[in-house]
């Protein structure tokens, strides 16, 4: 984990944070990078850019009939009936219960008697009778016999039933209504005489999710026993909230087709969540009116049925007549609880600058993407190091993340023209130099072999010098040799 040269040196600096890049000390220590390890890190923020069609081209769009809004590239919110995807500003909640209470029941005898759950229906003082009918959202629900019986509901019949006897009590009654409409969690209370009825958590039904409980045929008299003052129009309502109502802001598994065939691709981006789980979130954008759009992200590809496939972000986009956006300003919406396939992500800031989101003509009817990132990655581990031109040791790491990991710090000397030359091109403070001083200014060049120090012009000169000498003395020494061999001839 030391970063050592071929001299055998090690380098020195100081740590520094690796989110603000700022250093962490002022003395420089011998740098050791063994193993280190980046956390993952939640992606909180997407920026995303992109060009809308100003006439979407959908799948749908070129067989639908001529001035609709699926002939015109958008989508048809009657198409998806009671699970409506459209929403104005308000995000897609779950189903949950709903219910509604009503005054205060007293039987109407004399003295009147407040109703608990364990009043016999027959003791009513309009009391239930064999034969008697109610249909409570398109569940029949019989009082066929004397005897009392445990509420069930059978879906073998036409319409769906459930049978009652006169001795049962308004307990069972209330039971009976919780499983008409589709409430087995929620169950209906009888308490100081106020009858709640429940709109349940299963509910499917059209006509319950239009205009709350419809109970008809009540010939025996019995919610007007209970203290309505009729069968019908005057039970009070008990329309859902949140999923199973109109504008619920999602689309189920049943109505993908419809979504996918009515609707345009936004473009795809990889997010991680708290553990560095990556979640592929894939977006779709609908037209749901000229110049209004709404956003989609893929919260379950292998929704069936009525569970949610796809998840409005809960804003309305609208742009003017050329193409700018209007609504909503400020650059950018939140995404609440983004979750895909399980796997929560958390609330995530979908940013756009000004003029990045736009609506202008595209000939394929197409949404152009330009850009689209995110600032979250996995965990990762250190690969490999280099020094930057700033002096700054930065790490890549297997998540493909580059981090400031420490700092080189530059000194200087009162006496440089002192320092004591070392090999491996290093030097030594003496006593003339004086102890180095940190903070000096300079440059670094990263990812640079050093270059020589060496004065070029001066050595060639002393080289040439060199030369020239050498060239004469060898002349010397073969004048002598030939004075010598000149003199040996003599003596011959």
């Amino acid at each position: 984990g030391y970063l050592v040269n071929s001299a055998g040196y090690y380098l020195m600096g100081t740590a520094v944070d690796p989110k603000t890049g700022n250093p962490l000390g002022s003395v420089p220590t011998v740098l050791q990078f063994n193993n280190n390890f980046v956390p993952a890190q939640a992606t909180t923020t997407i920026q995303y850019a992109a060009n809308l069609p100003t006439v979407p081209v959908t799948n749908a769009s070129p067989n639908a009939p001529a001035g609709s809004i699926t002939a015109d590239g958008g989508l048809n919110q009657a198409d998806f009936g009671a699970n409506n995807p459209v929403v104005a500003g308000t995000p897609a909640q779950p189903y949950v219960n709903a219910f509604v209470t009503g005054n205060a029941a007293l039987d109407n005898g004399s003295p009147a008697a407040a109703i608990t759950g364990s009043t016999l229906l027959s003791n009513l003082s309009t009391p239930v009778t064999a034969g008697d009918t109610m249909t409570i959202d398109g569940v029949a629900i019989n009082f066929a016999s004397a005897t009392a019986t445990t509420p069930t509901l059978n879906n073998g019949t036409t319409p769906p039933s459930i049978t009652l006897g006169v001795a049962n009590t308004v307990g069972d009654l209330l039971k009976a209504v919780d499983l008409a409409t589709g409430n087995t969690t929620n169950p209906s209370s009888v308490a100081a005489g106020e009858v709640t009825l429940n709109s349940g958590t299963a509910v499917n039904a059209t006509t319950l999710l239009a205009n709350g409980l419809d109970v008809t045929a009540d010939s025996g008299g019995v919610f007007k026993t209970l203290g309505f003052t009729t069968t019908t129009s005057g039970l009070p309502a008990a329309t859902p909230t949140g999923g199973g109502q109109a504008g619920t802001g999602f689309v189920i598994g049943s109505d993908v087709t419809t979504f996918d065939n009515e609707s345009v691709s936004g473009g795809a981006i990889t997010v991680y969540n708290a553990s560095g789980t990556p979640v592929n979130v894939q977006l779709r954008w609908a037209m749901t009116a000229p110049g209004t759009w709404n956003l989609f992200y893929q919260s379950d590809a292998n929704a069936t049925g009525s569970q949610t496939a796809w998840t409005n972000v809960g804003q309305n986009f609208t742009f003017n007549s050329n193409g700018n956006l209007v609504s909503p300003s400020g650059g950018g919406i939140t995404i609440p609880g983004l979750t895909v396939g399980g796997q929560a992500v958390g609330n995530v800031s979908l940013n756009f600058a000004s003029g990045a989101l736009t609506q202008f003509a595209s000939s394929g009817g197409t949404t152009t993407v330009g850009q689209i990132t995110q600032n979250g990655f996995a965990a990762g581990q250190l690969q490999s190091v280099a020094i930057n031109n700033n002096g700054v040791v930065v790490g890549t790491f297997s998540n493909g993340q580059n981090i400031d990991l420490a700092e080189i710090t530059l000194s200087h000397f009162n006496g440089t023209n002192y320092l004591q030359a070392l090999d491996g091109q290093a030097y030594a403070a003496t006593e003339e130099s004086g102890p180095a001083i940190q903070g000096a200014s300079g440059t670094i060049s990263g990812s640079s072999l050093e270059g020589s120090n060496t004065d070029i012009a001066d050595e060639f000169t002393k080289l040439i010098v060199t030369q020239q000498a050498y060239s004469a003395n060898t002349k010397v020494i073969t004048t002598a040799n030939d004075m010598v061999q000149s003199l040996l001839n003599v003596l011959r």
